[in-house]
């Protein structure tokens, strides 16, 4: 699948992550523990999209301006994650923007200092 390609390309560039499957879709996590991205193909609904840690406020942000790209995830959306949907017309700077994003939040800060 094109997209999954396209998602584990940008995840596996960042310092020692490692990929396996959690709840049976893919998902990268940084030293074997923390999980950073976690691929959702139609997982609980109609989205093929990714969820990840997102800073305070940008989940709400982009929720409420973009509704069509964006979204709360069930389960870990209560903790400030996002849903970026991959069924649409994707800006894969902007999947790879957050994808860092979400890598920093939850890397050591030795890691997290090693992606600009």
């Amino acid at each position: 699948m094109e997209q999954l390609d396209a998602l584990r390309k940008v995840c596996l560039a960042l310092p020692e992550t490692t990929e396996r499957l959690s709840h049976g879709e893919p998902a990268w996590f940084v030293r074997g523990r923390k999980t950073f991205v976690m691929f959702a193909d139609r997982h609980h609904d109609d989205k093929l999209a990714f969820w990840c840690p997102a800073p305070p406020g940008v989940q709400e942000e982009l929720v409420r301006t973009e509704p069509e790209r964006f979204f709360r995830p069930p389960y870990v959306g209560h903790r400030g994650w996002l849903g970026v949907r991959l069924d649409v017309d994707v800006d894969w700077d902007e999947v790879d923007r957050i994808v860092r994003e979400a890598y920093r939040l939850v890397a050591p800060k030795t890691l997290a200092a090693q992606v600009p």
